[in-house]
């Protein structure tokens, strides 16, 4: 998973961010934040996923920092999860000799009539069916991102403003989508809370061929 500098990770005490980048960052400005003041209600969100990212403050911050996982492992986390919720694993062995270019033998079955249309395309039925798959992989890559930024928004709106005024008509806003009635939603929400959802809600309003603003 791709982890853009600035927003990899993200922690907040209460209403407000206290920091945002990489975890070591993170983690020493959360530990600073509870050694000030032990009953802060300091949360770590993974940038991209909105996750919550548990990590144990006990000890100094060096010994927080040497409990940290690494984020690659966060990352296969989230993947696994993704497995986990219904998206096909990936195999976990492979025939004898050594695949062209990455390509493993698995099986599939088809109908009668399937395999008849396979063989009449040309480059036979295997190039035939990574075509289809290359061409449906990028057709649903659109609705993967919108899919993926409603999820990420609704996550941590969950987590952070489930008591906030218009919350379930923000949702609602999000899943719609209607951008502009989101922002009108949430703009009495405090100035972070607002601006954090609002960069993540980006991801499933914006359409991939419009320029960032």
């Amino acid at each position: 998973m791709n982890r853009p500098s600035d927003t990899a990770f993200v922690a907040f005490d209460g209403d407000h961010r206290i920091a945002a980048g990489d975890l070591r960052e993170v983690a020493r400005a959360a530990k600073r934040a509870l050694d000030l003041h032990k009953e802060a209600a300091v949360l770590i969100f993974d940038g991209v996923s909105s996750n919550v990212v548990d990590l144990d403050f006990r000890g100094t911050i060096d010994d927080v920092l040497a409990r940290l996982p690494a984020t690659e492992k966060i990352a296969q986390d989230e993947i696994a999860d993704q497995f986990a919720s219904g998206e096909p694993t990936p195999p976990t062995s492979r025939s004898p000799g050594r695949p062209k270019l990455g390509v493993v033998a698995r099986e599939i079955t088809l109908l009668p009539r399937h395999w008849e249309w396979l063989a009449r395309q040309s480059g036979g039925a295997s190039v035939a069916i990574r075509k289809l798959v290359d061409d449906a992989r990028r057709g649903g890559e659109e609705k993967d991102r919108i899919r993926q930024g409603q999820d990420a928004a609704y996550r941590f709106m969950s987590a952070m403003a489930g008591n906030r005024p218009h919350f379930e008509e923000a949702v609602r806003a999000l899943f719609a989508p209607d951008p502009v009635r989101f922002r009108k939603l949430i703009a009495g929400w405090p100035a972070d809370l607002r601006d954090h959802a609002a960069r993540l809600a980006e991801r499933a309003f914006q359409p991939k061929s419009s320029p960032q603003a």
